[in-house]
């Protein structure tokens, strides 16, 4: 009777595993669909906006102002999702900011499709590749990389300082190309770390709506990284094609 019920356990354990499994599979899986979706939407808009003159110079006159507000939104809109109630409004801020990626970004993807289109993808392609290792490998390590991640967040950070001293007070091309090696491999970095953080927000006992909101929650840090991964690996292949 013993060995019956002990096995009765082994196999409730069993399926309990299985089933959680598959539901964390299930998650991942709508986490990388939503980010895909925020991915083409973009690419989709800076072809469009690409085609079209008078859309790209008021788009490049306001360059700045779409990238302070991509910044803003890209700051404070994990908190907004998590703590949202409303599942649409979730996908607002994430819609929202998938559009300020694309106005900001579409000056440099848009100069490159018109002088270099087989740059922008090659650098897609790269990007894919990397971002991919980078995500599996946050998803199967053991290791607790929050560490190495927040690292990485802080000298993020300081890199984009010092950027923004090289644009307007250095010019210096070799610089340049320092941060933007520096933007890809510390955003690798934080890749493996976001994805392990999403992993383990997963829990198989969440309602619908928060299930959901986890999902936009994790595309939106995903997709950032992906695209930020994608442009500096386009201005390092640009900068290298004209020497």
């Amino acid at each position: 009777m013993a060995d019956f019920r002990q096995n009765q356990m082994d196999q409730s354990i069993g399926r309990a595993g299985v089933e959680y499994d598959a539901g964390l599979r299930s998650y991942m899986l709508g986490v990388y669909n939503y980010m895909a979706l925020g991915i083409a939407g973009t690419a989709i808009a800076v072809l469009a906006i690409s085609s079209n003159q008078a859309a790209l110079e008021t788009v490049y006159g306001m360059r700045w102002v779409f990238l302070i507000g991509m910044i803003a939104v890209g700051w404070f809109g994990p908190n907004f999702i998590m703590n949202s109630r409303s599942s649409a409004m979730a996908h607002g801020a994430f819609a929202l900011y998938a559009a300020l990626w694309a106005a900001a970004i579409t000056p440099i993807v848009g100069y490159y499709l018109g002088v270099q289109p087989n740059l922008v993808f090659q650098a897609f392609g790269i990007t894919a590749v990397m971002f991919g290792g980078m995500s599996i490998l946050g998803y199967t390590t053991k290791k607790n990389l929050s560490g190495i991640g927040q690292f990485a967040a802080m000298a993020l950070i300081g890199i984009f300082v010092a950027a923004l001293v090289n644009i307007f007070f250095v010019g210096s091309i070799g610089f340049s190309m320092f941060v933007s090696a520096a933007f890809v491999l510390l955003v690798a970095a934080i890749t493996a770390w976001e994805t392990q953080i999403i992993k383990n927000m997963y829990s198989a006992g969440d309602a619908v709506g928060v299930a959901s909101r986890k999902s936009i929650f994790g595309a939106f840090m995903l997709y950032g990284s992906f695209v930020s991964m994608f442009v500096n690996i386009l201005q390092l292949l640009g900068f290298m094609s004209s020497e």
